[in-house]
């Protein structure tokens, strides 16, 4: 006890690491756990205390079972055009819509950023009965564009591209029109730049809403050509006469995969992005 009081720097140093590896077994260990039955066989037992963590014997068989069941290629193309649909617009709608909201001396401009904020008050559920009629009243429903339409703009990423462009010190604009360059030159070569940091965030954000949604495709989508992954993942246990948690778990497993994809290969650029913001 006495060595730990006197020695405060190793005992901080020893706390911080504690709490780390409590914070990863809160937030890695489900998954772990997860992929670790996906891969039990009939014989391993899940639950109860016969229940180990490693499986006795791995194997892939739920992951073939899951391919089998239910038209996995299928799911997972439709979340892609999805997920591709809504990264576009939530790329190009609300960049353009921060530049401009970051833009000095036009009427209106106060008004514009306050109902953006204001909808953010609103949650989904709230108007989606309204979404759904107006989808069916265009008759856009049992459709891709009916899934991606409401979604093709979010607040939230108008703000963080705003917050983004707002932190470009006027001077680099001054100087940059003293050189002759106009505005759709300032754009592309200082603020873009300057903004691609949040602009991987709003795609990283984008892309797991879009994959994880399930709500709004279940209330539009009938056609099961058509289901998104998370819809086909619900129809994995009715698919089958007994359900297995293991198949369901190897679906699940399956359908993080692409998430893991994408952050592992943006967290440079998302981890650059959060942290500008948070100095801005």
């Amino acid at each position: 006890m006495t060595w730990w009081r006197t020695h405060g720097r190793t005992r901080a140093l020893v706390t911080r690491y504690v709490l780390l590896l409590v914070v990863l077994a809160i937030s890695v260990g489900p998954l772990l756990w997860q992929f670790s039955s996906s891969l039990k066989g009939p014989q391993d037992a899940l639950y109860g205390s016969e229940a180990t963590f490693f499986p006795a014997n791995p194997t892939f068989a739920a992951y073939q079972t899951v391919f089998e069941q239910v038209p996995m290629g299928t799911y997972i193309r439709n979340s892609l055009i999805m997920c591709l649909l809504t990264v576009f617009s939530q790329v190009v709608f609300p960049t353009l819509a921060g530049y401009m909201l970051s833009r000095q001396g036009w009427r209106g401009r106060g008004v514009f950023y306050w109902v953006l904020i204001i909808s953010m008050m609103f949650p989904f559920e709230s108007i989606m009965v309204s979404l759904y009629t107006q989808i069916t009243d265009l008759g856009l429903d049992d459709s891709f564009i009916g899934v991606w339409l409401p979604g093709a703009i979010s607040a939230v990423n108008v703000l963080i591209t705003r917050a983004a462009f707002s932190a470009v010190p006027n001077e680099v604009e001054d100087a940059a029109m003293l050189d002759g360059a106009g505005e759709v030159r300032r754009f592309w070569k200082i603020y873009l730049p300057a903004a691609r940091g949040a602009m991987v965030v709003v795609v990283i954000n984008s892309f797991i809403a879009a994959w994880d949604d399930f709500l709004w495709p279940f209330i539009v989508l009938r056609s099961e050509e058509l289901y998104t992954l998370s819809l086909g993942l619900s129809r994995l246990a009715a698919s089958s006469l007994s359900y297995d948690p293991r198949v369901t778990m190897a679906g699940s497993i399956i359908a993080i995969v692409p998430i893991l994809v994408l952050f592992v290969a943006l967290q440079r650029y998302f981890f650059k992005g959060v942290e500008s913001g948070a100095v801005k």
